[in-house]
């Protein structure tokens, strides 16, 4: 039955994009389920998908099938003429919660006084709510994706000695290891904590401070995981997110972004067997579109929020189009965070 409803909505929704035309696009993040993608008009990862909404100037309607700092990040650079929705307005991200604006406020006051503030530049990872990325631009910094993380890292140091990294620790840690940044130089900032758990010396000492925010997806892969794997699949090539930890990282063969991991599994020969970490959906949807190989999860590990978006919901959206879940940002915020978004699309130019 769940399968018919869902052939029935989707035939409904191609029929509302016939009518709509270039006036509508789907976006559809690497962490759709099937069903989704393939009713999409682009599938990407965050920093492809955000390209897309700034460069698209035909659609009038943006429809983000993805978690809603994604959706949020769209509605920033969105065009006057355009309307950002979302199918579910309560598919959020954990990681992005984790990191509210009044504690970053008082996390980087902190710093600054202690190390200056043009010391420090700050980069904000796209998985992070509107007001973090407001306060990022208005700090003279930029976002990154795990796309685009080692070219943000490279202008951030360019500007200043320092960056602060957040929300997520590891993608951060991940990115410091591969400039070769030492560890007693790279501190992790717990808000719950009086200077983030940190002294003045070893703060004056970083280069690399790293929010303490991590990924519920990715910090389930463990390094038994992989050892298991490679006692069972001694041959096979393992792929995982830079948003795991620094242990699973090394052991594997390759790390990347969603967009890595599928032009990864792609190119890979024939008759190759490819572990995968990261969420389960992309993994699965991989082993059907590379059926020439063995695709296998490392573990399966669900995003919740990303599964909140279902032809269901998609479809009551395209019947009130323009109407619906729509995503707002005031124009103070929006203002402020288009900066650092354009700072982001500027490195990719």
């Amino acid at each position: 039955m769940k399968d018919s409803a869902n052939e029935q909505n989707a035939q409904k929704i191609m029929a509302i994009k016939k009518v709509l035309g270039k006036e509508l696009v789907i976006l559809t993040h690497n962490y759709q389920r099937k069903e989704i993608i393939d009713l999409g008009d682009y599938r990407g990862d965050s920093f492809d998908l955000s390209q897309k909404a700034a460069l698209d100037k035909d659609a009038r309607f943006i429809v983000f099938c993805g978690v809603h700092f994604m959706a949020e990040s769209a509605a920033i650079l969105a065009k006057e003429h355009q309307i950002v929705q979302i199918p579910d307005m309560d598919a959020g991200c954990w990681m992005a919660d984790m990191a509210n604006s009044y504690n970053v406020e008082k996390a980087w006051n902190e710093v600054i006084n202690i190390t200056g503030e043009n010391s420090v530049t700050p980069i904000v990872y796209m998985n992070s709510e509107a007001s973090i990325k407001a306060h990022c631009g208005r700090n003279e910094g930029a976002v990154c994706t795990s796309s685009n993380d080692s070219d943000a890292f490279i202008w951030a140091f360019d500007k200043r000695e320092k960056i602060f990294f957040f929300p997520d620790e590891h993608l951060g840690r991940n990115t410091g290891n591969s400039f070769g940044i030492d560890s007693e130089r790279m501190i992790v900032w717990d808000p719950d904590k009086p200077l983030g758990g940190n002294c003045v010396e070893k703060i004056k000492n970083a280069k690399l401070i790293l929010w303490k925010g991590f990924c519920l997806v990715h910090t389930r892969f463990k390094v038994e995981h992989i050892k298991e794997k490679r006692k069972e699949f001694p041959d096979a090539k393992i792929v995982v997110h830079p948003e795991c930890s620094q242990e699973v990282v090394a052991m594997a063969d390759a790390v990347g972004s969603t967009n890595f991991i599928g032009k990864y599994t792609e190119n890979a020969s024939a008759g190759t067997t490819i572990i995968i970490g990261t969420e389960i959906n992309m993994v699965k949807r991989l082993a059907i579109e590379n059926s020439d190989k063995k695709i296998l999860p490392l573990l399966d590990s669900l995003c919740p929020n990303m599964s909140k978006i279902n032809p269901e919901n998609l479809l009551n959206t395209l019947q009130e189009i323009g109407k619906k879940n729509v995503v707002k940002v005031d124009d103070k915020t929006k203002k402020c965070a288009k900066i650092a978004l354009d700072n982001m699309l500027t490195l990719a130019s």
